[in-house]
């Protein structure tokens, strides 16, 4: 059905012409997040899903009924959780689910507060959280699932080679990253960080676990390793702070600098003897800096204070990383020495639903997406269609109408050229003023904004110019290449049957009885 009024944002609405009926109320989409294309930072492969709550079946299908052989983690003694493997149906989309043991989170409002929270995040350095689960109680969490295993396993158990001191640099650089944003957008509590918490996405490029950022349970420990890598000031309180989160990321350098597990007293003591070639890992084999070595080294110290106030914060550390990395040019699955990464071939798609009425020139451009052709059908049109929408006293003939009738040719030769740019803002100036109101205005803004890759506005500007003329084919047409655009095909078929149907009854009003 059309779609007009609740889902426009404040400001937009048009002054309704003179003696002009408000346009009839109709279900309307809203325009958020999660049908906008593109809200990740460059995200992997393919976009982020929107985050959205899960029911229990769907991740029981996913992943073969929580089978066993589908874990590929496990964690927590007093309150343990797995990670399971899994694949949406009908999608390639592999997902890690986080299945936490029942009543870890008594309060369902609660775990579902923190899952949303965390699920507003979306950065190109974290395996993303898309979305929960709260059945009964059952409380899962669902992230991106990271496919070429985790830090530790590379730094410690590897089987055909171990990460070269470039791609050390890496991990820290864009494991600060992750922190620093999550900081940014208020999530600077990191429960847990270490080694397992660093995972490497298809491209062998390093992620950090958006699950370190809720805790195990709401009143489980934030800290499940060994005590002698957890920050002095959580021993003493079991408070896990940002500072904490600064300690943690110190014991994960001193894993990246010597390749092994090394309790934070031991290796803050050979750093004072100055014994910093011990603390290296032998299977660099001396192929790295020793001006990189010791400024890691240094900013590990900085990490490891006893006094949280001492410790850098996450802003301070993506600076002191920055200069440090080399091979920019080299992907991380070169350094890692796994095989590229194939994307594979998408599904092929189901045949298009087709209309319910034979369609126009202008309906049979919009069902095949055509904007040149509907761009010529505009220009050609010019604004018949907007007769009787505007009734000006004289008055109203002021300068500043000869300013906005101005705008608005200016637009139209913008248009006409192509440049949709300048139409975009000259049709902006005649619309800002609200003394006349155009439908014609709005839908060529629309295609405007479709040229431009922008659909989202595009759908608002037709929303507009169906408010303005509530029974105009040509807002539904627009309306129907934005939500196609939005990949909302559904609807855009019901929007571009509704068109058909419009331009039927009014071509039949025209011929008469």
């Amino acid at each position: 059905m059309g779609c007009c009024g609740s889902s426009l944002q404040a400001g937009t609405h048009p002054e309704k012409p003179p003696g002009r009926a408000p346009p009839p109320q109709r279900p309307s989409f809203s325009l958020n997040q999660h049908q906008a294309p593109g809200s990740a930072q460059g995200v992997g492969r393919g976009e982020v899903p929107a985050f959205k709550e899960f029911s229990l079946a769907e991740l029981r299908a996913a992943t073969g009924g929580f089978a066993a052989e589908n874990i590929v983690s496990e964690s927590g003694e007093k309150a343990p959780n797995f990670v399971y493997r899994g694949r949406l149906q009908g999608t390639r989309r592999a997902i890690a689910v986080k299945k936490f043991p029942k009543m870890a989170w008594p309060d369902p409002k609660q775990f579902e507060e923190e899952a949303k929270g965390v699920g507003k995040l979306r950065h190109r350095r974290l395996a993303n959280l898309i979305g929960y689960c709260c059945d009964g109680d059952e409380r899962l969490l669902v992230a991106e699932f990271m496919p070429n295993d985790t830090l530790a396993k590379h730094l410690f158990h590897w089987e055909n080679q171990t990460i070269e001191w470039a791609m050390r640099l890496r991990v820290a650089h864009r494991i600060a990253e992750a922190l620093d944003y999550c900081s940014s957008n208020e999530r600077p509590l990191y429960h847990d960080l270490n080694a397992y918490r660093v995972l490497f996405d298809e491209n062998g490029d390093p992620r950090l676990s958006c699950f370190g950022l809720m805790k195990n349970s709401r009143d489980g420990k934030s800290y499940s390793t060994n005590l002698a890598y957890t920050p002095p000031e959580y021993l003493r309180n079991g408070r896990v702070t940002p500072e904490s989160v600064i300690f943690s990321f110190g014991t994960v350098l001193l894993d990246l600098l010597s390749g092994k597990r090394i309790p934070p007293s031991h290796a803050l003591d050979m750093i004072r003897g100055k014994n910093i070639q011990v603390l290296l890992d032998s299977h660099l084999e001396g192929k790295y800096s020793t001006e990189e070595a010791t400024a890691l080294v240094d900013l590990a110290s900085q990490c490891l204070q006893y006094e949280p106030r001492d410790r850098p914060n996450t802003g301070k550390l993506v600076s002191i990383l920055d200069p440090l990395q080399t091979k920019l040019e080299v992907p991380s699955y070169e350094m890692l020495g796994i095989p590229k990464h194939e994307e594979e071939a998408p599904p092929a798609p189901a045949p298009a639903p087709q209309p319910q009425h034979p369609l126009s020139p202008m309906g049979e451009a919009c069902s095949r997406m055509d904007l040149t052709a509907i761009h010529q059908i505009l220009v050609a049109t010019h604004y018949r269609d907007d007769e009787g929408t505007n009734e000006l006293s004289f008055q109203e003939w002021t300068q500043q109408m000869r300013d906005m009738l101005d705008a608005r040719k200016r637009g139209d030769f913008a248009f006409r050229d192509k440049d949709f740019k300048t139409a975009i803002d000259c049709y902006t100036q005649f619309v800002d003023v609200g003394t006349m109101v155009s439908p014609t205005v709005y839908a060529r803004r629309s295609l405007c904004h479709l040229m431009s890759d922008q659909p989202d506005a595009a759908l608002r500007d037709a929303m507009q110019a169906q408010c303005v003329y509530p029974d105009w084919p040509t807002a539904f047409y627009m309306q129907a290449v934005a939500l196609s655009k939005l990949n909302m095909q559904s609807d855009a078929m019901d929007m571009l049957n509704e068109a058909s149907q419009l331009e039927e009854k009014r071509q039949k009003s025209l011929k008469g009885p």
